[in-house]
């Protein structure tokens, strides 16, 4: 990972506590966002670029798993991570498939796996980036050649 890159993180968690505990550890290595809840961390993603999202799984109104499915239309990018007290095989499952999670970790979280785990995500997060950036330039160059091919079949 870049030392000069800034990692932006939404942590989303209806327990207040949890969320001041995440920004007290993480605040120095990351630009921690944080919400209670899942309306609060949407209104987040539309005024920020976060690279990583990490919610909570059991929340009112909206479980974290049903918030991250909700947002892939709207901000397919950000690498997600979902944080939970509670072993559910249900919810690993569901988390994989609807909220195309790539990290289930179990509360209480270990400060120094969860913030490899978020280096980790964001190291995916650039890659993907990257890639798309690469395809696209590929594609620019190849519509050029075949531009400059046609030109060279008319003449």
């Amino acid at each position: 990972m870049p030392s000069d890159a800034v990692i932006n993180v939404l942590y989303i968690d209806d327990e207040v506590h949890n969320l001041n505990s995440f920004k007290a550890g993480f605040r120095r290595l990351f630009n921690v966002f944080t919400a209670e809840s899942a309306a609060e961390g949407r209104k987040i993603l539309e005024t920020e670029k976060v690279q990583v999202i990490i919610t909570d799984q059991r929340m009112p109104v909206m479980t974290g798993i049903e918030f991250l499915e909700s947002i892939i239309p709207d901000f397919p990018d950000p690498i997600r991570i979902l944080l939970t007290g509670y072993a559910d095989i249900n919810a690993v499952i569901d988390a994989i498939n609807k909220g195309q999670v790539y990290k289930y970790i179990q509360k209480p979280w270990m400060d120094e796996d969860l913030r490899i785990n978020i280096e980790k995500a964001y190291e995916i997060y650039a890659l993907r980036k990257e890639n798309r950036e690469l395809t696209e330039q590929l594609l620019l160059a190849n519509k050029q050649l075949e531009f400059l091919l046609r030109q060279n079949l008319l003449s």
